[in-house]
């Protein structure tokens, strides 16, 4: 069991497979041309499912595959088979681009839930957005999921000019599909330009859809980070994932694994502990994983305070968003 100096015991692990993505979204990359680590710097398949056979002995219980783009990764099919055989449920992350051509082995690996990532339902703006124009077959793919049964959880980041006119066209999604959409709150990362007027916050965002649809709070779970709402009679649900206004920390049961093997045990956090040298060099591994959980700070990472409006961004140290892993 790995539980960190406030009593919050972690149980569920994010691992990036690479650092690559064949889309380009600006708030998660700082740059167009971007200079990927070389394979050698990254897990292989083999000590991707070492690692992860380690924290599950260490209690772990889900393990959420990342990117960048999970599915770039041509071992894909080979890591996902492998963590299959592990007792843990599994899931995925992805910009969806890909998915008609693993719907199998997600099937095969028993993935029951997939999170792909979407932030606006209108073609021109994706392409503006992704620097892709690749709408089209994002959104058949996320009908492909939902015919073959899987629970899809929409995530779209509130981007300030961006989300505001789509809020409602989301939510009006999900009347006729079983979507759950979950709208992110803007967050700041090395090159991604944040300041504290671009986010919308949850409670902007729900006093739109308010305007135009009647709505009840449905209940959340422990460990959720999103809160949730319907529209009665409506097959979906969407919800706000308020890292900003309003955020989670005391019940984050959450660590990450960098696709070059780094422990993050927190998505803000700018420590980490090498964890691949370490296994490269014949050490163990354990007392890292632990070393890193106990060290783990009360919130957000210790970078700043829970009033996101006085948060500095150049004082923030962290990596970009893409090379953490979603």
């Amino acid at each position: 069991m790995l539980k960190d100096s406030f009593g919050r015991i972690h149980d569920y692990l994010r691992i990036s497979l690479t650092d690559n993505c064949n889309f380009r979204c600006s708030y998660c990359m700082p740059v167009e041309e971007m200079e990927w680590m070389p394979s050698s710097k990254l897990m292989s398949k083999d000590e991707i499912l070492k690692m992860a056979e380690i924290f599950v002995s260490l209690g772990v219980k889900k393990i959420r595959l990342t990117g960048g783009e999970p599915l770039v990764r041509k071992e894909f099919p080979k890591i996902l088979a492998g963590i299959a055989k592990m007792p843990v449920e599994q899931t995925l992350t992805t910009n969806g681009i890909l998915i008609h051509k693993h719907i199998q082995n997600l099937k095969g690996a028993c993935v029951h839930s997939v999170n792909v990532s979407l932030d606006t339902l209108n073609r021109e703006k994706f392409k503006q957005l992704t620097r892709r124009d690749q709408f089209d077959q994002v959104w058949e793919n996320i009908l492909l999921l939902l015919q073959e049964g899987f629970r899809v959880k929409v995530n779209a980041v509130a981007l300030h000019g961006f989300i505001e006119e789509e809020i409602c066209d989301f939510i009006r999604v999900t009347e006729k599909l079983p979507l759950h959409v979950r709208f992110i709150e803007f967050m700041p990362f090395a090159g991604n330009h944040w300041s504290s007027q671009q986010v919308v916050t949850a409670t902007q965002m729900l006093d739109l859809a308010k305007k135009e649809f009647e709505i009840v709070k449905l209940e959340d779970k422990k460990h959720d980070t999103a809160k949730k709402y319907q529209v009665p009679g409506f097959a979906g649900t969407f919800a706000f994932i308020t890292t900003m206004s309003a955020h989670f920390c005391g019940e984050c049961n959450r660590m990450r694994l960098t696709a070059d093997g780094k422990i993050k045990n927190c998505l803000f956090g700018k420590e980490e502990l090498d964890l691949l040298a370490a296994m490269r060099n014949g050490q163990e591994v354990i007392p890292l994983i632990q070393q890193s959980i106990s060290r783990k700070h009360q919130a957000l990472g210790g970078q700043f305070s829970s009033d996101y409006l006085k948060a500095d961004p150049d004082k923030i140290d962290n990596r970009s968003m893409i090379s953490i892993g979603g």
